[in-house]
């Protein structure tokens, strides 16, 4: 019987090992699977590169990490925004590495890892310091520049809701990064609001089959980010729930 349901947390982190890269889904706050990203700091794995759109907000959840010392590379597309003090000291004391990617390159870079695609030509870069020392190639009379996949050892990742097969579906705009990285990774570990039995999930609704999941930890149902507030409820009314 296949059922990737992990029932803690510690158990699905366990066997990260020093020096891992590790993909981790959100953008800013929207979809950061912070209980995971808590228990990677109680797991005290270090040396690590991360992967994710932007570098931490305020000190919680990636920032937190950051600030633990865990983490020696990240890789991302907006490192720096109004709250992101926890990364700018870091940086400016030497003691964090980062390779900057405009953003769409980043998704690229990790849908082409899941996708099997060796390397791929993309305009974007062409012409900046992001694209010196790479590849470049005209085509069709436009220059282009050649990047590489960007492969996780581990994907941490936040759905709303799965079955034991590890079929997700995801809250909202928290979808974001999430599909592509579980593809992306050897190990993809994702937390839930919920298991629901099988059949439970409208097969044309699932974004994501389980065969890309490995481990599925359900954390409870959590608050999710409306309109600026955070709601408990994800099927509580509201004119415009756009957000996570």
């Amino acid at each position: 019987m296949i059922d990737k349901t992990t029932p803690t947390v510690e158990e699905a982190l366990a066997d990260i090992a020093d020096g891992s890269t590790i993909l981790i889904g959100g953008f800013g706050l929207a979809g950061q699977p912070v209980e995971l990203i808590d228990g990677l700091i109680e797991h005290g794995a270090g040396e690590l590169t991360i992967v994710n759109n932007n570098a931490g907000n305020g000190d919680t959840g990636l920032a937190a990490l950051l600030k633990a010392g865990r983490v020696r590379k990240i890789i991302c597309s907006f490192p720096r925004q109004s709250d992101s003090w926890v990364f700018d000291e870091l940086y400016r004391a030497g003691k964090i590495e980062l390779e900057l990617v405009p953003q769409g390159n980043l998704a690229e870079r990790i849908r082409a890892a899941g996708a099997g695609v060796g390397a791929f030509f993309t305009p974007t870069g062409v012409g900046t310091p992001l694209a010196e020392g790479k590849e470049s190639r005209v085509i069709d009379g436009r220059e282009y520049v050649l990047e590489y996949p960007i492969r996780g050892d581990v994907a941490i990742v936040s759905a709303y809701k799965a079955d034991r097969w590890g079929n997700l579906v995801y809250r909202k705009t928290a979808r974001n990064f999430g599909p592509i990285m579980v593809a992306a990774a050897t190990t993809s570990i994702v937390q839930v609001d919920e298991v629901v039995e099988l059949g439970a999930l409208d097969p044309e609704a699932i974004v994501t089959p389980g065969i890309f999941v490995d481990r599925v930890v359900p954390v409870g149902e959590r608050a999710w980010l409306r309109d600026g507030e955070f709601v408990p409820n994800f099927n509580a009314p509201a004119d415009n729930a756009a957000a996570e």
